[in-house]
């Protein structure tokens, strides 16, 4: 079967198109699937440029979706023909976080669904959304729950609320629809004007150039009349961290999902006090969140946004686009 592999040093030009064996017949409490589709994450770019310290030999992509080919015994919940998606933290069932590290997240500590087929448990993956086909599927495992677990499992979100986002990456175009999903009242930054268009187009109620308005955390608080927002999806890390608490409605929640700005820096602690806001860490979810959030897409009719499709073989050139910073939404691989 073919495979993408990552050979060190990691990097982009060691990303090479493979030949690896058959994993064959699926055992007890397993399936075997037929992948058809992923979806590229910052997380996964890490990996394939050597900053998350990938192994040689490994088969990168945290998100995959595709076809059961058969499954092996004492498997209930799915049959052959089910279309189904991955899970990022495999063994995370239900219940609070029992994982901070990525040893067991497919396409870093363990091979990825850069490949053809795979036989794996079959609490490995949820049954896909009804209607959506394999890329669009792959963009819940870790975009799409991301943001469902920042704004609806930990920031219990209801109408009414409101909701920051930053940037118009996966996550916070996820984030977006799942907020206008849920009644809330959403604000996005961007420093593209083009970009807040099409997400004023997708339901953002209001939008923010943060090029043009430097303390977009007062603008974002001027624009909730004074009182600050209710969520925040932080992307950013440290670089933005500061603004996002100026924005914070005293008491609100700050989801910190992301460090495209580093992955350390000061954190105004007096400011962040004086708004007694819950600032929460979080890595995407449990399995049961992912059926919950697959329920939510399918009873609300979401399809997550698609911006460029790449085959297998161009894995590298999507990964370049994805360096580009030009994309909105996600980008999707197909095979």
């Amino acid at each position: 079967m073919k495979a993408m592999v990552v050979h060190a040093p990691a990097a982009l030009d060691n990303l090479r198109l493979e030949d690896r064996p058959d994993p064959g017949a699926p055992g007890a409490g397993e399936i075997r699937v037929r992948l058809r589709g992923s979806s590229l994450n910052f997380h996964d770019l890490g990996v394939v440029t050597g900053r998350m310290g990938a192994a040689d030999g490994l088969v990168p992509l945290a998100d995959g979706a595709g076809i059961v080919e058969a499954v092996g015994e004492d498997v209930g919940e799915f049959k052959p023909g089910d279309r189904v998606v991955s899970c990022f933290f495999p063994d995370w069932q239900s219940g609070a976080p029992t994982v901070g590290d990525f040893r067991r997240t497919p396409g870093d500590g363990i091979d990825g669904f850069a490949q053809e087929f795979v036989v794996r448990p079959a609490t490995a993956f949820t049954h896909a959304p009804e209607g959506l086909d394999a890329v669009e599927a792959a963009t819940i495992t870790t975009a799409g729950l991301t943001a469902w677990r920042a704004l609806v499992v930990d920031g219990k979100l209801k109408a009414g609320d409101t909701v920051l986002l930053l940037g118009t990456g996966g996550v916070s175009i996820w984030a977006l629809q799942v907020a206008k999903l849920m009644g809330a009242r959403v604000a996005i930054t961007s420093s593209s004007d083009e970009k807040l268009a099409r997400a004023q187009a997708l339901g953002a109620d209001h939008v923010v150039n943060y090029r043009r308005t430097v303390e977009w955390g007062r603008a974002i608080r001027d624009w909730s009349d004074g009182r600050g927002v209710d969520h925040i999806v932080e992307v950013g890390g440290p670089g933005t961290l500061a603004q996002s608490i100026e924005a914070v409605r005293v008491g609100g929640h700050i989801s910190l999902i992301g460090v495209l700005t580093g992955a350390s820096g000061e954190v105004p602690t007096a400011a962040l006090m004086s708004k007694q806001a819950r600032l929460q860490g979080l890595i995407v979810g449990s399995r049961s969140e992912q059926q919950d959030f697959v329920r939510a897409i399918e009873q609300g009719k979401l399809r997550p946004v698609i911006d460029r499709r790449f085959a297998l073989e161009e894995l590298a050139d999507a990964f370049r686009y994805e360096m580009s910073a030009a994309h909105f939404g996600k980008i999707g691989v197909a095979w």
